[in-house]
């Protein structure tokens, strides 16, 4: 499966300079958050596959106006040739504006999903807005990772975990991909395609 994976700034190079070639070969967009719903209404509209996504925590606009033509995934699973995806969005609490949780605001979040995690048995990728705890966080209050992710990621073993939040122009180390086990963890920030063997689930 060839997944586009998008986050935190507006692609010119799929917006601005599209191209009908540039998203022929996409099976899967997700988004992890901080984009304009007309961003994502575009692909959306232009690619032949669905747009999956969770809200940042610059999304606001999404309480009033979701993006059109794409599916929510934030606090459920949802399966798509027989890839499961859940969703938790939002970033770490730092001045108590829409989509900010704290750490036992999102570690509830995960225990309200056990049943759906247990009736979906496991699942294959996590996508997020805020990264885990020490897996390419910052160490300011906003950009820090959630702690309970990374238990769900040592439980639940997803082949993926996809994030965004943290920006190439941060002046911290950016890494695109690092691994926590058997999990790939990819960076989406602004866009990243990963070619990944779901094990032929159909």
């Amino acid at each position: 499966m060839r997944i586009l994976a998008i986050a935190d700034v507006e692609s010119k190079y799929l917006w601005d300079y599209y191209e009908k070639s540039k998203l022929e070969d996409i099976d899967l967009i997700v988004s992890a958050g901080d984009l304009e719903a007309a961003y994502l209404e575009f692909l959306a509209t232009m690619a032949k596959c669905p747009v999956v996504y969770v809200p940042g925590n610059h999304d606001k606009g999404y309480k009033t106006k979701p993006p059109e033509g794409c599916i929510c995934v934030d606090d459920t699973i949802y399966t798509y040739k027989g890839v499961r995806i859940m969703g938790l969005g939002g970033s770490m609490n730092y001045n108590y504006g829409t989509y900010q949780y704290s750490e036992f605001d999102m570690f509830m979040r995960i225990v309200k999903m056990k049943r759906k995690l247990m009736m979906n048995r496991g699942i294959d990728i996590l996508l997020t807005h805020a990264p885990a705890k020490g897996l390419n966080d910052g160490s300011d209050l906003p950009h820090q990772g959630f702690k309970c992710f990374l238990k769900l990621l040592r439980k639940r073993k997803p082949k993926l975990f996809i994030h965004g939040h943290v920006h190439m122009n941060y002046g911290r180390e950016f890494k695109r991909e690092t691994m926590f086990g058997d999990t790939k963890v990819i960076n989406a920030f602004d866009k990243y395609i990963i070619d990944v063997d779901f094990d032929k689930k159909k």
